[in-house]
């Protein structure tokens, strides 16, 4: 038998052998009868069942907001959580947050109420204020955000309340360096760990974020097992900078790349704003992102652009590819059974990078187009190119027949204008319910104008809310 501990709402909790895919959504619900926490879309979308984990990440206190409905019991072993019943005073005294929402009228039917307070939570114990992006994966039909954002701003600067824990000391408590092996599922201590399990379990899932396996069991009703969590692997969320470039783990959060990618590639953090929330982006890892071999996900364009190699590692072996040759077909990649993805190394170069992004709504939605250029201009001539999409086939994919178009050609409208037939020769689209194959064929033209204009100091994006 094997058990994880956390603590729940300031609460010691030790669970022996817990089934492994059952979320916490469901455990607070019908075991805890902790029912403010709400059940909506059941996919991580909505942001009613959102929740506070608080951890420790080299030896300091992070808070996340998350999605309770897609993390899984196995995945809170060492961690705090917080539900909207402990975030007020033991004597029933609001937080300023609840305070706030309730002075700025900021519930109406109240279902998704204590998802908004719990983001605001997070982003107040945080000191984050940038709104829009902490709300922007919680839906509220009714009410309307306006007040809602009243009531952020008001409770932004309130101090920290007197009853408020720092959970430093109790997470110290709950750490232990050896592996965790349930009914189930295993939670490996260190890489060396899981990769000697994965290559005797070949057949087990890997669990990093669980942004995807989550549907799997909520949506498609799968029992997927055994289970790998990964939540554990310190040396897998490593980010190392070298003469040569950086090496990111694969289980870099998405929202950590983003802090990275801030000042190295600001629109590839501006791509990694607009991937899914802020929820789904606290738990969400680069190499899962690259694992699934989603063709319209949107980490591979940038990394592929940027020229990025993959080391993939099956027990003590390692192999490193280009990015783009780890995507071979629809639903397959270049990894045997037992391989999972080590980490990503991005070269040291100049920032050339600019992605666009298309999608029906601008925050979390699916691409229908992502294209990311990465084009060199030495004295007025294209000297290097490396042009990759999500979005227009089967794979993320490089636009080869275009990068040869401009590359020893002059840097000019009537190169880009040249190029533009070169389109129809890389990439052969389809039609879906995003967008039909001629108008994927355009947006990735257009978005090459887009690039060029961009380079020659036009305005073409939105201000603000809209920059994409």
């Amino acid at each position: 038998m094997g058990q994880i501990r956390f603590l729940l709402n300031n609460t010691p909790v030790t669970l022996t052998d817990p089934t492994p895919d059952a979320t916490l959504l469901d455990w607070l619900r019908e075991t805890k009868r902790l029912t403010g926490t709400k059940e909506g879309c059941n996919e991580g979308d909505c942001g009613a069942c959102t929740v506070t984990v608080s951890a420790l990440e080299d030896d300091t206190l992070t808070h996340r907001a998350l999605n309770a409905c897609i993390l899984f019991l196995p995945q809170l072993h060492g961690k705090a959580i917080r539900t909207v019943e402990g975030v007020a005073a033991p004597d029933g005294t609001l937080h300023p947050v609840q305070e706030a929402m309730v002075t700025h009228h900021g519930s109406q039917c109240g279902f998704c109420t204590p998802g908004f307070v719990m983001s605001l939570y997070t982003a107040h114990r945080d000191g984050r204020q940038d709104f829009d992006d902490v709300l922007a994966g919680n839906l509220c039909r009714c009410t309307g955000y306006a007040p809602i954002i009243r009531a952020a701003k008001t409770s932004a600067n309130a101090p920290t309340p007197d009853w408020e824990q720092d959970e430093t000391d109790a997470l110290r408590a709950l750490e232990s360096p050896e592996d965790i092996a349930l009914e189930g599922a295993f939670l490996p201590a260190n890489l060396d760990s899981l990769a000697t399990w994965y290559a005797a379990n070949p057949d087990a899932t890997l669990v990093a974020g669980a942004t995807d396996v989550g549907l799997w069991v909520t949506k498609a009703l799968r029992s997927p097992r055994p289970l790998a969590f990964l939540h554990r692997l310190r040396d897998h969320q490593r980010i190392v900078t070298d003469d040569t470039g950086i090496t990111i783990g694969g289980g870099v959060t998405l929202s950590r790349l983003r802090g990275l990618m801030t000042t190295l590639h600001p629109d590839f953090a501006e791509l990694i704003r607009r991937y899914g929330s802020v929820q789904v982006r606290n738990a969400a890892t680069i190499g899962g992102n690259i694992a699934n071999g989603s063709p319209i996900g949107d980490g591979p364009p940038a990394l592929i652009a940027l020229g990025a190699t993959l080391t993939l590692r099956h027990g003590p072996t390692r192999r490193t590819m280009p990015l783009e040759e780890f995507f071979l077909d629809y639903g397959h990649q270049d990894r045997a059974p037992g391989e999972f993805v080590e980490s990503i190394h991005i070269p040291t170069q100049p920032d050339r990078l600019r992605c666009h992004k298309l999608s029906k709504r601008f925050d979390q939605d699916i691409s229908a187009v992502c294209g990311c250029f990465n084009i060199t201009v030495e004295e007025g001539q294209v000297t290097q190119a490396r042009i990759a999409f999500g979005g227009m086939a089967g794979i993320p994919k490089r636009a080869k027949r275009v990068e040869g178009a401009l590359i020893g050609n002059p840097w000019t409208l009537e190169t880009i204008q040249a190029t533009l037939p070169a389109f129809a020769e890389d990439f052969t689209p389809l039609s879906d319910m995003r967008a039909s194959a001629q108008y994927r064929l355009k947006a990735t033209q257009n978005m090459l104008l887009r690039t060029f204009h961009e380079d020659q100091g036009t305005p073409t994006r939105l201000v603000g809310k809209g920059a994409a």
